[in-house]
């Protein structure tokens, strides 16, 4: 109804373009029929196959009017008023004479106003026609109506099948709740696969609806989803971290309401320290989906797209919400550039507005290799809640470390000394540590034996850890982080 009467107002208020971008045909074209209707005034729908038709009453479509510049010129000639939807116009709107025909009937609508709808699934305004123009958003179904559609297709469900859907009551309110952020559209087609499957709708539904509820929302690569991520709560060691987010449970959650929503943290780490682990690890802890924003993807050659992209991440985030936002390496997206025009400070500004006026339940993670080449404004206490440091792992860490990757690999940790390789791993990180692990099994099958304690002390002494062969780099980085973060272990 809210989509109903805010075209009403834009029709009525005379304004000869309007800009559609959606993806939802059929729901336009029905929206536009019932105010034709009310309004007393013709609805017509252009497509570059079928040509100029009514759809407000029966009639065949006028084939002549295939071509885009004929049927502008078509709609030119007439002096009745009408509503005329063009639908995927956009590959027209960079030829001159086709915008200027545009132009021509919008100058005119005060002696014959023909309201033309450019409908698309993405559509660039031509400079020209931007003062005729108003965007019209078609707003998402709510909670409510997201939930009206599960009844109308249960109660489809129902009659075709002459028998009653079982729906497990939390499970459909989850559901709904999962589905809110996609259009009607797809929110049916969802909730039919979710019927169709078994007859039933219960919680195995739910980890389906949301894959495919994050494919519907991010078909670009920018973002990539993991949806079960309980296991990353179980990783060696990050006691500090651990203890600071189950602190922040309840707030984040919503159970909590008198305490602030938790904002996000920077991770700050030696490389292949674990600080993606750390990141996964805090998805893992508040038990939501985990989004990981690939700032490479972002950039674009095309000015303002790399801007546009990175709003599309956002918003996916949003609709995804609760959820962890993880900004892997965020320094090679927003560090200070002298050669890229602008486009980094243009990236920055974007994600500082979007981080000031979220109101989801998007808790960010954002990782670092060198934090000296971030901007100030975006590491200050109220942007990030806290700025924790991954270090190299304890004794006690490396242990564990050993015990997950033997574990791993289908293999007993209690026959091998592991106190003993973590003691001769002093200055491995996690994934050097796991390397030995990978290449003491290869070393094991080449001689045609089980691995033990001996083949992986001897992969260990082969091997120069990152904490070696870049000393100086990493101490400097240890010596930084030093008083100025919080340790995660």
């Amino acid at each position: 109804m809210k989509d109903l009467h805010e075209l009403e107002l834009l029709l009525t208020s005379h304004t000869p373009i309007l800009i559609i971008e959606s993806i939802e045909e059929v729901r336009l074209v029905q929206l536009f029929s019932r105010l034709g209707l009310k309004l007393e005034l013709p609805v017509h729908q252009w497509t570059a196959t079928e040509g100029l038709k009514r759809v407000d009453v029966a009639m065949n479509p006028q084939k002549f009017t295939v071509e885009p510049q004929e049927v502008l010129k078509h709609i030119k000639s007439l002096y009745r008023g009408g509503i005329f939807l063009l639908l995927d116009f956009h590959p027209y709107l960079d030829e001159p004479i086709l915008v200027r025909l545009l132009k021509e009937i919008a100058q005119d609508f005060e002696t014959a106003p023909r309201t033309l709808v450019l409908v698309s699934h993405t559509l660039l305004t031509p400079p020209e026609l931007k003062h005729l123009t108003a965007r019209f958003d078609l707003q998402l179904p709510d909670l409510a109506g997201i939930k009206s559609l599960i009844r109308e297709e249960a109660q489809r469900w129902q009659k075709a099948q002459n028998r009653r859907l079982r729906a497990d009551a939390e499970a459909v309110e989850r559901l709904a709740r999962n589905l809110v952020g996609i259009t009607a559209t797809d929110a049916r087609r969802l909730i039919r696969k979710a019927i169709e499957d078994d007859g039933v709708i219960n919680h195995d539904d739910l980890p389906t609806v949301m894959q495919a509820k994050y494919q519907l929302l991010s078909q670009d690569g920018i973002i990539t989803f993991e949806h079960d991520t309980a296991t990353f709560s179980d990783v060696a060691g990050l006691e500090r971290l651990k203890e600071w987010l189950q602190q922040r449970q309840k707030a984040f959650d919503g159970s909590a309401t008198n305490l602030d929503r938790p904002k996000g943290i920077m991770l700050l780490g030696v490389q292949g320290g674990g600080k993606s682990l750390a990141a996964k690890s805090v998805a893992g802890s508040f038990g939501v989906p985990l989004l990981r924003l690939d700032f490479g993807s972002l950039y674009n050659k095309y000015y303002g797209e790399t801007e546009k992209n990175l709003r599309q991440a956002l918003h996916t985030a949003e609709v995804m919400a609760p959820c962890v936002l993880w900004m892997d390496e965020i320094e090679k997206g927003i560090a200070r550039s002298g050669n890229d025009e602008g486009v980094s400070q243009r990236v920055l500004g974007a994600l500082l507005t979007w981080m000031a006026e979220n109101k989801e339940r998007v808790f960010i993670v954002a990782t670092s290799n060198d934090i000296q080449k971030l901007p100030a404004e975006l590491v200050r206490k109220g942007r990030m809640d806290e700025i924790f440091f991954v270090d190299l792992p304890s004794i006690k860490v490396r242990a564990e470390i050993f015990h997950i990757h033997l574990r791993r690999r289908n293999l007993d940790p209690n026959i091998f000394d592991v106190e003993y390789l973590a003691a001769s791993s002093e200055g491995f990180t996690g994934a050097e540590i796991e390397q030995a692990v990978v290449s003491g099994l290869y070393a094991a099958q080449s001689h045609n034996r089980p691995l033990d304690t001996d083949t992986l002390l001897n992969e260990l002494a082969r091997t120069s850890p990152l904490s070696v062969v870049m000393a100086e780099q990493i101490e400097g980085l240890r010596m930084w982080a030093y008083q100025r973060t919080v340790p995660a272990d």
